[in-house]
């Protein structure tokens, strides 16, 4: 670390989020050292264990571009067009996200797309330390202690500002709330999940519609499948806590094969090693992390899942800390005052965070509970008609949250009107046959201003 520390800055964590803001910070002309407590995984392969696939969608993929990541990353990365809904009675229904093939997600498995981002990091000049924890920081005199887990050794760093990306269990975040209140508090979803495989078929391809993501939904409980480049599927069980069924009930491999003969039926085939599986990958806690300060002066700031970790269920968690990424880069660029740059950081991003964390809780009731209900079917059916028929000012929420980058809380907000608008056009009909369109066209002119220009 050179004398200078104007245009210095100390990253704690090298996963996804860490990586592309080294990369966006170096191509600003900032020198980056970036600790990791892991070992470097380009060397000793991923060391994951859970790890819920990730949904890349338009927000991501801005960040990505900058970071002159996009074109790698989408080398890995497998198209989804929709939901694949697993009816309990062995139906499927494609239910598309959006208009057209324009409209996709993307799914990128978490240990590859590390690899890629860091290889791009350094490249770029960022500097990487791994095997380095964050153990203590004394924030008078900006110094970083730093624990090596293979020997215990400890290792100090000297720092003009701190920024964690170093997840949900950020160490980062410990550090700073012994210096100020950071108003943290963690909703605990009271749901867990376990990770299963569908491999390859017999000839090698994908076992199933791999542009998709398969959902067995199931009122309180539910399945997911994501597709990965090397045609397997990521499985993902869902369950409450507590209750029948629950992990307190669902206990063991006899038990998951119990449970998927009764409810997940047409998924048992392709799961081979369902009992191995269920008894060998941990169960993950879902949560909700809510913050009322990121930052500490021009000290240390948080972003990604250490300032607002969220649930899984909107497909956004990568999605919004990379957008951190671009938000804290360019604020940075605008004053050379770290506090004023933190403070606008925190301004702008966390009221989307915390919408973004309401969509994606409001998400899992839709995925696992709705899907397959009539009413939500009608409702989305005319959504998809108001679309078309008034593209200038109604937008199904999902397109504004994942095919936009319009702020997460105006996209919230503005769903709020048109769902309320679905529900009450969509009262006592079985079908769009019975609509009076004339009526249907004059609440929607009446009730949804013109949409924002789009960037």
């Amino acid at each position: 670390m050179s004398n200078d520390t104007s245009k210095h800055i100390t990253l704690i964590g090298a996963g996804l989020a860490g990586a592309v803001l080294a990369t966006l910070l170096v191509q600003r002309g900032w020198s980056v050292d970036v600790f990791e407590k892991r070992g470097d995984p380009r060397l000793q392969g991923y060391q994951g264990g859970r790890s819920i696939n990730l949904a890349l969608a338009e927000r991501g993929r801005h960040a990505l571009r900058l970071a002159g990541a996009d074109d790698a990353v989408m080398q890995h990365a497998v198209m989804m067009r929709g939901r694949m809904v697993h009816f309990l009675d062995g139906r499927t229904d494609l239910q598309r996200y959006g208009r057209d093939d324009s409209e996709v997600i993307w799914s990128v498995h978490r240990g590859e797309l590390n690899v890629i981002l860091l290889d791009i990091a350094e490249r770029a000049g960022a500097r990487l330390h791994f095997d380095r924890g964050l153990a203590s920081v004394d924030f008078d005199a900006r110094i970083a202690r730093f624990s090596d887990p293979r020997d215990g050794s400890l290792h100090e760093a000297a720092f003009a500002s701190l920024v964690g990306a170093d997840g949900a269990g950020s160490a980062l975040r410990a550090a700073m709330g012994t210096q100020q209140e950071l108003g943290e508090s963690t909703q605990f979803l009271g749901h867990s999940y376990k990770e299963l495989e569908i491999p390859p078929s017999a000839d090698g391809g994908f076992s199933i519609e791999p542009n998709a993501l398969h959902i067995w939904p199931r009122g309180r409980y539910m399945c997911i499948a994501l597709p990965n480049d090397e045609q397997t599927f990521t499985v993902t069980l869902f369950l409450p806590n507590e209750g029948d069924p629950s992990f307190a009930t669902v206990r063991n491999g006899a038990d998951a094969r119990a449970l998927f003969e009764r409810d997940f039926a047409d998924a048992l085939p392709l799961i081979p090693n369902l009992e191995q599986d269920f008894e060998r990958n941990p169960a993950g806690l879902l949560a909700t992390l809510y913050l009322d300060q990121w930052h500490l002066d021009d000290r240390a700031v948080l972003l990604g899942d250490a300032a607002h970790a969220m649930v899984p269920f909107h497909g956004q968690g990568m999605n919004c800390a990379f957008e951190d990424c671009v938000a804290l880069a360019e604020h940075l660029d605008a004053t050379p005052d770290r506090a004023v740059a933190f403070a606008a950081f925190q301004a702008e991003r966390l009221p989307n965070a915390r919408a973004i964390q309401a969509m994606a809780l409001e998400n899992y009731l839709e995925m696992r509970d709705r899907v397959d209900n009539d009413d939500y079917l009608l409702q989305r059916t005319l959504e998809r008609a108001l679309a078309e028929r008034h593209p200038d000012r109604f937008m199904p929420r999902y397109s504004m949250v994942t095919f936009q980058r319009m702020p997460y809380a105006t996209a919230f907000a503005r769903g709020n009107l048109q769902r309320e608008l679905l529900v009450e056009l969509t009262r006592g009909h079985r079908s769009l046959d019975t609509l009076d369109w004339d009526a249907v066209d004059a609440a929607v002119r009446e009730r949804l201003d013109v949409l924002p220009a789009q960037a």
